[in-house]
């Protein structure tokens, strides 16, 4: 067996993703020493009787009397004396009922406030009504006419039609008025868009506001979770009850909101297809685990399959470098048509997969110089978009622009840090690089990175020795 090189042996050794049972304590109460008050009711679940029974019983008996006339004292008076001893009856008949009763009254007061501890937990995590006015149809989506970019605004890319936005849950600006009013402008401009919403695990998991600020934003497609299976640094994972609860949440808001929205079942967190084999078939071993606890606790008696949604990928590797044979992309494709069990040359692994974020590499992956990180940048770049319009599979490139993260700088944008052009080559000078492309409009030179993406969505394609263009 080939020694594999250090930047790959970590693929290896995966760590084992810890599911905690169902009904543990994984996932966070909303009333710290209160249970009751983190309860999750699932649809079509248990929804307690109204308390109505008090209104039989009067809460007060008017004895009031009267005065009579004196002929009618005797007859009062063994009225008065049967009525005495009815009553001496009555109360001893009450002391002991209320003695034999001792264990019932309290239980039903517990009862009752168990009923309103479990009416808060069912309304913190109840998605709002339907709104009374009809929300705007929304226009089934062709999955290869989905390409698009990391993040907008749309007018810094011209030709590209379709971006990411990342909720505040992510790390975006995006929010509130904000977000709707961007989301209201990319669409007047004949755009889409896909929100990103990333999960907190901790107590503000299944908060309702974000799920109902992300549905009242009108997008075209929104990705419920972001990598919830990874173990890392950052708080992302969650075990698959709690996703199976986070997710039935953000899907039924965003479909009462806006009926028939597509809606990303999280993102697969990036291994390189082809090489790491044990870590996606974990990733389909979580799926199942939120299948079962999708249909036994979330949805109780119910028949939902994760095979059935559309979920997001993350690919992030050299493809195209040092040579075309290089292409983590195709080999996730091909594993997943596998566990879709679709026709990878049909078409139909758009319906299940899309590309929420495809990129190159910078570290950690046999990359060592600035040279052959550009170099592997624009490879990617291309292998990547034909490789998702080959397979018709929904694509958003990553990233719109360079940037920096944790003190460390990533050159991963088809814009540099200011949002300039970038040549093909991000280390040579514009210009250095062309490639002559075939566009139905005729011949086009193309210079810098942004209008070459552009040209490969809109259906150019590129000449014959591009990769020697590139690679000299």
């Amino acid at each position: 067996m080939n020694q594999q090189p250090p930047y790959k042996q970590q693929f290896y050794k995966p760590v084992q993703p810890v599911h905690l049972p169902p009904g543990g304590n994984n996932y966070p109460t909303q009333g710290h020493d209160d249970p009751t008050q983190g309860t999750y009711l699932p649809p079509g679940g248990y929804y307690p009787m109204q308390q109505g029974y008090t209104s039989q019983y009067p809460s007060h008996v008017d004895f009031a009397s009267r005065s009579s006339p004196p002929q009618q004292h005797g007859r009062l008076n063994n009225l008065q004396k049967n009525l005495l001893m009815v009553l001496s009856i009555a109360l001893v008949t009450s002391v002991v009922l209320a003695l034999v009763s001792y264990q019932v009254f309290p239980l039903a007061s517990i009862q009752a406030t168990g009923m309103n501890e479990i009416r808060k937990g069912t309304a913190a995590v109840t998605p709002s009504a339907t709104p009374s006015v009809t929300p705007p149809p929304v226009a089934v989506l062709n999955p290869s006419s989905v390409l698009g970019i990391d993040s907008g605004p749309l007018s810094n890319y011209p030709g590209i039609s379709w971006t990411r936005l990342s909720y505040k849950t992510c790390g975006g600006k995006n929010y509130g008025a904000r977000l709707k009013s961007t989301v209201q402008l990319y669409h007047s401009q004949g755009g889409h868009v896909l929100i990103l919403l990333c999960q907190h695990p901790g107590q503000h998991l299944f908060d309702l506001p974000q799920f109902n600020d992300v549905a009242q934003a009108g997008a075209d497609a929104v990705a419920c979770g972001n990598e919830e299976m990874k173990h890392n640094k950052y708080p992302t994972y969650l075990s698959p009850l709690d996703f199976a609860r986070f997710f039935d949440l953000c899907e039924r808001t965003i479909q009462a909101a806006r009926p028939g929205t597509l809606v990303l079942l999280g993102s697969l967190d990036p291994h390189v297809g082809g090489v790491d084999r044990l870590p996606l078939l974990q990733q389909v071993s979580y799926l199942n685990a939120v299948q079962t606890a999708m249909n036994t606790q979330v949805r109780p008696g119910g028949n939902w399959s994760w095979r059935a949604q559309a979920m997001g990928l993350i690919d992030s590797w050299h493809n195209g470098f040092p040579s075309k044979s290089v292409n983590s992309l195709n080999a996730l494709f091909v594993f997943w048509a596998q566990q879709f069990q679709v026709d990878l040359n049909s078409g139909g692994l758009g319906r299940h997969i899309w590309v929420v974020e495809g990129t190159g590499c910078v570290s950690g992956c046999g990359l060592h110089t600035r040279h052959q990180i550009s170099v592997a940048h624009i490879m990617t770049l291309i292998t990547d978009v034909q490789t998702a319009m080959s397979y018709k599979v929904p694509f958003f490139y990553f990233s719109g622009k360079d940037f920096f993260q944790a003190g460390t700088f990533w050159p991963m944008g088809v814009l540099d840090l200011r949002g300039h052009e970038k040549p093909l080559v991000q280390d040579l000078a514009l210009g250095t690089k062309s490639l002559d492309l075939s566009c139905a409009s005729g011949p086009v030179l193309v210079t810098e990175q942004e209008q070459l993406l552009a040209k490969l969505y809109s259906g150019c394609t590129l000449p014959g020795n591009w990769a020697n263009v590139l690679t000299n």
